[in-house]
């Protein structure tokens, strides 16, 4: 099976184009893959193949073998893939996900290589039972949420996948490796969770730590960043844009308040290519 291994803020995963290949079993596959020992290291697999709604379909499996409906950083990697390889023409284009059609719009640098991609992706939902998260109220707004024995101040936001934005101090302190697993099997979150622990630092920047449902404590989640920007423009703490800060690199998250819609730039990085063997 040939693959590309790409990163979009340090947010790596295996790419493989299904136009060519055949991929059966993909959960099994991204288990073996993404193991940082004995596969080739990644968060996860996303297939690259045909679309009746759009120019290309993205699937994407988290390194635990669960399929994800979206991923931020790993649909920008699709764009650079597809231009790159000729699977699209134009630096506008449309991936279809989980989460529905999102559009692209790509920066070509003068090797003619995809070097970022700006992402409509869409808008946020905060309604509890749409998100979906268990709460006796109709919004979880930087409310009180008992987990693990402690109370954390929570803004649930869905982007197309669950989120729990919590405002903390200082996100470098915190032990994610025990706090992490507590929100993503929590009771309240049925579908489990992607939690991201956000310091603001000003008016239009914030930095975040995340654990992915599926995939552990990652180097970035790109619809965990824009949740979190959103998170803290609704609470009053940011203005649009928003500049995230994340362990592996950053993004600039845009809220349209006249079209309720969310725009995400950020860089896209091919890594090596190879042959997996299974």
């Amino acid at each position: 099976m040939k693959f590309t291994k790409m990163q979009g803020c340090g947010n790596d995963y295996v790419y493989v184009n299904t136009f060519e290949e055949t991929v059966k079993d993909p959960e099994k596959i991204s288990r073996n893959i993404s193991d940082r020992h004995f596969g080739i290291g990644s968060d996860g697999l996303v297939l690259i193949g045909p679309s009746d709604i759009a120019d290309v379909k993205m699937s994407i499996f988290n390194a635990d073998g669960s399929e994800a409906k979206m991923c931020g950083n790993g649909i920008r990697c699709v764009g650079k893939y597809s231009y790159d390889n000729g699977l699209v023409k134009d630096t506008k284009m449309s991936v279809e996900t989980l989460s529905g059609v999102k559009t692209l719009d790509l920066t070509v640098g003068d090797d003619n290589k995809v070097v970022s991609v700006r992402v409509v992706m869409g808008k946020p939902e905060f309604r509890t039972k749409e998100i979906p998260v268990i709460y006796p109220k109709p919004l979880l707004m930087r409310e009180p949420l008992e987990i693990g024995g402690y109370p954390w101040e929570v803004t649930a936001v869905s982007m197309g996948n669950p989120h729990a934005v919590v405002f903390v101090d200082d996100p470098n302190e915190l032990n994610l490796e025990k706090i992490g697993p507590l929100f993503e099997y929590a009771d309240c979150f049925p579908e489990g969770v992607n939690t991201e622990f956000v310091r603001v630092i000003d008016t239009h920047v914030i930095e975040m730590r995340v654990w992915e449902r599926g995939s552990a404590e990652t180097l970035a989640c790109g619809t965990g960043a824009c949740a979190s920007a959103v998170a803290s423009i609704a609470n009053g703490y940011c203005t649009s844009p928003v500049r995230v800060i994340l362990i592996g690199g950053e993004l600039m998250i845009e809220w349209d308040k006249k079209s309720d819609e969310i725009y995400m730039t950020g860089p896209a990085v091919t890594v090596f290519t190879g042959n997996w063997e299974f």
